[in-house]
């Protein structure tokens, strides 16, 4: 069942769509072979390997064809005020310059693999929204680290520690780690170091998109070929959907959608504006790129230092006449004042309640996230204990009470903290509340809770009426004047969000019509039964403009909703009727009488 749209909006939407396919088709143009050099001896990426299993909750929202209100389309303009967290183009400042500092990176070091930057951007959006909402600050790290969930199995793939919580904080199971969410392993072997500080850091963004480049093009690809481009896409998240909004993404950005937004960090980064690859002394170990472990936490040779400066001559001291002072004893001790203890280390967070938390679209959680912090020897912890409670997930509305994403809590007496109350939001799905507390070493202990929205109940529409008078009538090939507008109600009270199907049917009002009024979808194809958009906060909806055919006679228009409601309106197709032309006035008889002269 196909919903309408306006010819307007068809024909804007077909003439964007030709634009993006343009520039996908430039994309995909077959080149020369891929040069192998330096970097393009890295393997390909296995059918094994960790990186293409479910490792997190990517946001597959594809973006807007048509540009939003506000939204200029022109490279480096900010985003218009109609765009929407998920329908936005806009890419913070330093995130857009380590995307294209990637690119320039993979032109020197695999010219073979023609690597855009809008692909590595497509692969932050969808994985981290480009680290925006976790305070991305200018050096490239984020005020807050980005965590995948713990790979323990199920819903995620099952990945057992392979860092020793170098990267992840966890010793037990992998989490994917920073803003293009590499596991462990995986960064093990393709980590870059982008920005030429020396080491590499898939929590710093710089490194992170340097390393998604260098991973994407392993293996001698040359991601002009579609094929390279798709099992490239694929060797990174092997779904369907993932490849479609990370080339979505890619396309929208190739298209001159791309708009600047300000980085989101509080942090004291040191403000850097890179003009990539970096320029300036480097360091000069083994290049990260030729194997191994990509030059994870690799030093290379010092920098020549600074000479230092000769030391300034200390003025002699003025002589002063000696003074007999007087022994200072030392002070005795205080037998009776015992030495404070460290107060003992968090070793276990332990979940309180049920795990899974449901509520409806629009509605407020009844339960709360709660955790007990213990010690190794099971007490509670120790007072001042902080833990965090963050709700995880890119495509929930689930927030805490003060419509935040974080929530930290100091535990009670018995160790325990209890999070704030959730708001279930408007969108329906899956999403985790995740709560954090420092252990012994500064090691992050975890724990999770599953949280579900549930969608809101269909509204019931129960009566439908027209807003209007009047005839419904045209002439043959041709259309009705003006579009016809419903409300839909239910006990009286206008019904938001409902559906109306509309089908034209012969006269009788039970066979549907074959000739006569139709509508026109977006392919330009006459349909006689469609579905329209739903009523909106008043519980208006208007009908498409309703086309004739070369047909004449009565026709029924026959609307109802999912809940019964039922209203019939007639249609006549009718010529307009034309006038019998007015009879000649006979000549006047002449007159049998002579005219008297």
């Amino acid at each position: 069942m196909k919903i309408l749209r306006t010819r307007a909006a068809s024909v804007s939407r077909q003439g964007l769509c030709t634009a993006l396919l343009v520039a996908s088709l430039t994309t995909a143009a077959v080149g020369a072979s891929p040069a192998s050099g330096a970097f393009g001896g890295d393997p390909s990426p296995g059918p094994d390997n960790p990186q293409r299993k479910p490792h997190g909750v990517p946001n597959l929202t594809l973006p807007d064809l048509v540009p939003r209100p506000g939204a200029s389309g022109k490279p480096g303009s900010p985003v218009g005020r109609g765009d929407t967290p998920d329908g936005s183009t806009g890419i913070p400042v330093t995130a857009l310059a380590a995307y294209k500092n990637a690119e320039k990176l993979a032109a020197e070091r695999y010219p073979g693999c023609h690597i855009p930057w809008q692909l590595v951007a497509g692969i932050g959006k969808v994985e981290s929204e480009h680290a925006a909402s976790y305070g991305l600050r200018s050096d490239g790290t984020t005020d807050r680290q980005i965590l995948g969930p713990r790979l323990t199995g199920g819903q995620f793939a099952e990945i057992k520690d392979t860092d020793g919580g170098r990267w992840d904080g966890d010793a037990q199971y992998d989490r994917a780690v920073g803003p293009t969410q590499f596991i462990p392993s995986t960064w093990e072997s393709y980590g870059v170091d982008g920005n030429g500080d020396g080491k590499a850091d898939p929590n710093n963004i710089f490194d992170a998109a340097a390393g998604t480049a260098r991973y994407l093009c392993a293996g001698n690809k040359d991601l002009r070929d579609p094929a390279d481009l798709d099992r490239a896409i694929l060797s990174y998240n092997n779904s369907r959907e993932y490849v479609n909004a990370v080339l979505a993404w890619m396309r929208t950005y190739q298209s001159g959608q791309v708009g600047t937004t300000p980085d989101t960090g509080t942090g004291t980064g040191p403000s850097r504006t890179p003009t990539p690859p970096w320029s300036g002394p480097k360091p000069t170990p083994t290049p990260p790129w030729n194997g191994g472990n990509g030059g994870n936490g690799g030093t290379g040779s010092a920098k020549p230092g600074t000479p230092s400066k000769p030391s300034t001559p200390s003025t002699p001291d003025k002589p002063t006449p000696d003074k007999p002072k007087p022994d200072n004893p030392s002070k005795p001790d205080n037998p009776d004042k015992p030495t404070p203890e460290k107060p003992a280390a968090v070793s276990r967070l332990d979940r309180v309640g049920d795990e899974q938390l449901t509520a409806t679209a629009g509605e407020t959680f009844a339960g709360q996230p709660a955790v007990r912090a213990l010690t190794a020897g099971g007490k509670a912890a120790p007072a001042g204990t902080r833990v965090t409670f963050e709700v995880v997930g890119l495509r929930t509305e689930a927030r805490f009470e003060d419509k935040s994403r974080t929530a930290t809590v100091t535990v009670d007496k018995d160790g325990k903290a209890v999070a704030p109350k959730l708001t279930a939001g408007r969108l329906a799905g899956d999403f985790t509340v995740r709560a954090t507390v420092d252990g012994k070493g500064g090691a992050k202990i975890t724990v999770d809770f599953a949280g579900t929205v549930k969608a809101a109940p269909a509204p019931r529409a129960t009566a439908l009426e027209r807003d209007g008078k009047g005839d419904l009538t045209a002439a043959p090939k041709s259309s009705f004047k003006g579009q016809v507008k419903l409300k839909a109600t239910d006990k009286g009270k206008a019904v938001a969000g409902a559906m109306v199907t509309a089908t034209v049917l012969e006269r009788d009002g039970k066979t549907p019509a074959t000739t006569g009024p139709y509508f026109l979808d977006g392919d330009e194809t006459p349909q006689r039964r469609v579905t329209l958009v739903k009523t909106d906060e008043n519980g208006y909806v208007a009908l498409p403009t309703l086309f004739t055919d070369e047909h004449a006679g009565t026709y029924i228009l026959h609307l109802t909703t999912t809940d019964g409601a039922i209203l019939d309106l007639e249609l006549t197709v009718a010529a307009p009727a034309t006038q019998s032309p007015a009879p000649a006035t006979p000549p006047a008889t002449p007159s049998a009488t002579p005219t008297k002269k």
